[in-house]
């Protein structure tokens, strides 16, 4: 999970709330700590795409605080060689089908504006823009975008 997390800060460093430095200096241990964490319950989950060997994709899930009937959907990442393979929506299927379980029957994530195709790729699997524009929360400069769809 740690080569993965590293991967997908490299490749995509706007993506996400944390550098690279960041993550690296984060001993094994809090890694191996969150995956117990995030492997039960109905607060947050990430799901993993593993061919055998190596992760190859990753999507989490967690409740959003205001609203009970909805899960934010955040790190979603596939790695280059995967892309357009159907592991997105395969990856987003299982966030479904987990918010479902407890409950949760909408989706929501967020996309940086300018990220065509990480959008194209989020309508494809039935998310729709809300017309909600927030600034990043790493980077003032850059806005979000925010796409809901049902679980």
């Amino acid at each position: 999970m740690r080569a993965l997390r590293l991967e997908m800060l490299a490749d995509a460093p706007l993506a996400f709330l944390e550098t690279v430095a960041e993550a690296a200096a984060r001993p094994h241990a809090e890694y191996a700590a969150r995956i117990a964490y995030v492997s039960q319950g109905c607060h947050t989950a990430q799901f993993v795409a593993d061919p055998g060997g190596r992760l190859i994709g990753h999507a989490g899930g967690t409740v959003a605080p205001d609203e009970p009937d909805l899960t934010v959907i955040y790190a979603v990442y596939v790695t280059p060689g995967w892309r357009g393979t159907g592991l997105l929506g395969a990856l987003i299927d299982e966030v479904a089908a987990w918010s479902r379980a407890c409950g949760r029957p909408q989706l929501m994530l967020e996309v940086v504006v300018g990220n065509d195709r990480a959008y194209r790729a989020y309508r494809r699997l039935g998310f729709t823009d809300t017309g909600v524009r927030l600034p990043h929360p790493k980077i003032p400069a850059l806005r979000e975008l925010q796409m809901r769809r049902p679980a």
